[in-house]
């Protein structure tokens, strides 16, 4: 399982990686294996300004769709439209080519507030 030690994580099995007041979002090695073949990723947030857990879109696999929770308040900046035509990039590549959105966040007290990956780590242990 590939955790990097350098990301945030959420409960909700997001990771983000932080670029000043941008961060990159999206979800873990865990959770695209958990979900099986991803077929499709929807993000219709885009320009939209957000609160922390609200859900910022869908990711569809072929056995299950589910919602995606935004980790940090703010606005949507940017989505990964690559993954229009290719969204098996969030299986293939999760922390690279398979990232979903970019967010300009507005409240840097939350950055404390996600999980390390050591603390990711002790979660999917279970």
């Amino acid at each position: 399982m590939n955790i990097p030690s350098e990301l945030k994580y959420t409960k909700d099995h997001e990771w983000v990686r932080v670029d000043g007041d941008v961060v990159t979002i999206g979800v873990t090695d865990f959770a695209q294996s958990e979900l099986g073949d991803i077929v499709y990723v929807e993000v219709d947030t885009l320009d939209e300004t957000l609160d922390r857990e609200e859900v910022f879109g869908t990711v569809e696999a072929v056995k299950t769709v589910s919602d995606l929770f935004l980790p940090l308040t703010g606005e949507i900046i940017e989505f990964n439209e690559a993954l229009e035509d290719a969204p098996e990039l969030v299986n293939s590549d999760p922390y690279g080519e398979g990232w979903m959105i970019k967010l300009k966040f507005s409240n840097p007290e939350e950055l404390d507030e996600l999980l390390s990956d050591v603390d990711y780590k002790a979660i999917i242990a279970g």
